[in-house]
């Protein structure tokens, strides 16, 4: 009986949290991938950010973040507008973590193979934690590809945005000890399709040239960061479409010409802003070549996506962990959940569906890596890398709706991890392009280069032979391409399939014989349903589930 002498029961059969576990030095396929893909010389790194996003200190302030969200504040006391956002104290301390630890710049700091492997896996850590400041880290990172299209500007910012140190004063960004980058694309007649672009740019004076001031006027309808120091947006010139940059700050101090007209009340990813704007005679410069903006941010969306297959793939660990912890120390029926068969098929298929969707997005990385030097490497990253954003946003909802089953009530209060990730797991389908358009993606690079698909293929065939279903799986992709390219209705039937026959290869290469098999008896077999436990071939839950488990910090 408890001495506490307000308690009038006992509580019992209630898991506690899993906390203060380090995400990295317990997940064996996590190490196991950045090893395959020549990270290891990170291990260090990732292991001191594998204890920062699996501590109680740091799910504490997600919570705290979450549940505290953006205030805007349009003016001061005394009536000046000011276009500020205020954060709780909690959301800058996860953002302080995360710049320190390189979330933001590691890829592009660290002049080693694998470079980029180690950022995508740090971003697995941290959307562990929380995914609110995934999205500004995020949009850093990848804003690295835009600007080098303008040497110039690239010289000035790089080195600052690089900096492993996050500042929230609102200053102008040559005050400041680091950077973020935000975007501001969206206006509300086009959403994806960026030639409706009807905000205007006009030259500050006679001179077009690098470097050269422009003043745009407009509307857009999602600014993501709009507390960030430099952001990037579209506007139209009479030569069409183009990219620029702008501060958040003018040099003087002032904020640059723009006015927040509203913060959006988002379903998820709550702890980050995201707003709409106005601009009047917003100060910007040309990024690339004038009349090629869209172009010009190909590279930075392409890096964006990757991040939204990580992001995704992250979310999908955390789900699946807390779900193994909570059936593990739960008893129904005179057995603990787990021990429960039906209940073990499903959470083995839910980690099956976590670990491949790592192993994407970690060979999407290394695609990404090896790009420059190698031309197979740079086919595969055209297309795998839409394909991995697809099929993992595609996935994370139904992942999270899963695991959240698995709780029952517990996951759905607001109090437990699962309903924030339940409501965060839709967001990376929307965000750098829904499915269809990423789809689309898929099938204009099979269009464009049909090398793309040929280096796909040759890449599953290097497997042949270890799994007849993998076998079968690509005959028919030899035929599904083609088809493809003259039949855009196919795109979301056909990606599908090649993002399951690529995570077969990959495990089939990676993995334990018994992880890799299992997952062909899942997802190549003909009796999956799509439904997680759902498939006529019972899986070795215990093997699957034990593997998983080392995560949790479970022991038996």
């Amino acid at each position: 009986m408890s001495n506490n002498v307000y308690s009038n029961h006992d509580v019992y059969n209630q898991p506690s949290d899993l906390a203060d576990v380090n995400l990295f030095e317990t997940d064996l396929p996590l190490q196991a991938a950045c090893k395959a893909f020549g990270a290891d010389w990170a291990i260090d790194h990732l292991n001191r950010t594998g204890a920062v996003t699996g501590s109680a200190h740091v799910q504490k302030l997600a919570w705290e973040a979450n549940r505290h969200t953006p205030e805007l504040r349009t003016h001061d006391r005394t009536g000046h507008r000011i276009d500020e956002i205020h954060f709780h104290p909690a959301w800058h301390h996860l953002m302080t973590l995360a710049y320190e630890g390189e979330l933001h710049s590691l890829a592009w700091t660290e002049k080693k193979a694998g470079a980029h492997v180690a950022r995508a896996a740090l971003s697995y850590l941290w959307n562990q934690a929380e995914n609110g400041i995934c999205c500004p880290a995020g949009m850093t990172f990848a804003s690295i590809a835009t600007l080098r299209h303008a040497p110039v500007l690239a010289e000035i910012w790089q080195p600052q945005i690089l900096r492993p140190a996050y500042d929230e004063r609102p200053l102008p960004a040559e005050q400041k000890t680091g950077l973020t980058v935000g975007m501001a694309m969206t206006e509300k007649q086009g959403g994806s399709d960026l030639r409706q672009v009807q905000t205007t740019a006009k030259p500050a004076g006679k001179s077009r040239g690098p470097g050269s001031s422009w003043l745009l006027d407009g509307h857009k309808w999602f600014f993501s960061v709009p507390q960030s120091d430099l952001f990037l947006t579209l506007a139209r010139t009479d030569k069409g479409v183009t990219c620029f940059l702008a501060r958040g700050w003018l040099e003087d101090g002032q904020r640059n010409r723009l006015k927040l007209q509203r913060l959006k009340e988002k379903c998820g990813n709550r702890s980050n802003a995201s707003s709409e704007v106005e601009f009047y005679g917003l100060e910007a410069t040309i990024v690339g070549e004038e009349g090629r903006g869209i172009r010009t941010l190909l590279e930075m969306a392409h890096l964006t996506r990757l991040d939204c297959a990580i992001s995704s793939a992250g979310l999908m660990r955390q789900a699946v962990s807390q779900a193994i912890h909570h059936c593990a120390n739960r008893s129904a029926f005179q057995k603990r959940l787990i021990e429960q068969p039906v209940m073990g098929q499903v959470i083995a298929d839910l980690a099956l569906e976590a670990e491949t969707m790592m192993w994407m997005g970690l060979r999407a990385a290394a695609s990404l890596d090896r790009s420059e030097a190698d031309e197979t490497e740079a086919l595969l990253n055209r297309i795998t890398i839409p394909m991995a954003k697809y099929w993992a946003c595609k996935r994370a909802p139904m992942v999270a709706a899963e695991a959240l089953e698995c709780h029952g009530g517990n996951g759905f209060v607001e109090d437990h991890m699962m309903a924030r990730l339940y409501r965060e797991a839709p967001l990376n389908g929307v965000w750098e392009g829904s499915g269809n358009i990423i789809c689309l993606d898929v099938a204009r690079a099979l269009h464009q280069k049909p090398e793309c698909g040929e280096a796909f293929l040759a890449m599953l065939s290097g497997q042949r032979g270890k799994d007849s279903r993998l076998d079968s799986a690509i005959d028919t992709l030899a035929e599904d391409l083609p088809k493809l390219v003259r039949d855009e209705t196919l795109a979301r039937h056909v990606v599908g399939k090649m993002a399951i026959a690529y995570q077969a290869s990959l495990l089939l290469e990676h993995a334990p014989a018994e992880i890799a098999e299992s997952f062909c008896n899942a997802r190549l077999g003909t009796g999956w349903n799509g439904h997680f436990g759902g498939s006529d071939s019972p899986l070795p839950v215990n093997t699957i589930i034990d593997r998983m488990r080392v995560a949790t910090g479970e022991g038996t």
